[in-house]
């Protein structure tokens, strides 16, 4: 009589890579700006008076940012600190903007936002605590103490900078300007300062500049 052999079980699936992976440069730069073209696009489509235009954009706005989180997760694995505080910042003033049903709460919005970082980092500066480091370290690999601290300074004068330019032009000029302000003035002199930053930060020893991420626009 011959004794058989037992048959070995089969091995498990391997477990899936839950590691985060990085987005392309295409998809991250869908993910990053996407929601605020559907935004400026959803404006210039609809139709009615100003408000209700706005209003229909911001909700386009909202809809897009949390399609942008559920992208960034489905294809990275996660969703970056800064898509989290954007997508919520856009949640929250996008409801409080179809709540009040205001122009001029949705014109003083974004200095209401920039004020808000502005005393955030600034509270960072002042008590110690490196609330941007804490918070981007990821995304700026190897920056030193002091890069941290210069990066916090510039952004901290750079979001007050922001908010009184803000006020100015919404307080002098009309609707379509500030809306036309918005996007070619308030974005792209953001990625100007971001840019701006990067040989400082290549100095404090920055060693990937191309993960380097901007605040969100509101």
């Amino acid at each position: 009589m011959t004794s058989e052999r037992p048959t070995p079980a089969p091995a498990p699936p391997p477990a899936p890579d839950s590691r985060p992976r990085e987005l392309s440069p295409g998809l991250r730069m869908a993910v990053d700006f996407g929601p605020l073209l559907v935004f400026f696009a959803a404006n210039s489509l609809a139709s009615g008076p100003k408000l209700m235009k706005v209003l229909a954009a911001t909700t386009a706005f909202m809809v897009a940012v949390a399609a942008a989180m559920i992208v960034s997760r489905i294809k990275a694995g996660r969703i970056s600190p800064m898509l989290w505080i954007s997508g919520g910042l856009v949640l929250f003033f996008g409801g409080l903007t179809l709540w009040f049903r205001d122009d001029t709460f949705i014109k003083m919005k974004p200095t209401i936002v920039y004020l808000m970082f502005a005393v955030i980092l600034g509270y960072g500066l002042l008590s110690g605590r490196p609330l941007l480091r804490m918070l981007l370290e990821a995304s700026y690999p190897g920056l030193n103490d002091a890069g941290w601290r210069k990066l916090t300074v510039n952004w901290t004068g750079f979001f007050l900078l922001m908010a009184a330019l803000n006020e100015a032009v919404w307080r002098t000029q009309s609707w379509d300007f500030w809306v036309a302000f918005k996007l070619w003035g308030a974005v792209p002199l953001t990625m100007v300062f971001a840019i701006a930053n990067i040989p400082m930060l290549l100095r404090h020893g920055l060693q990937d500049a191309r993960k380097t991420p901007l605040p969100p626009e509101q």
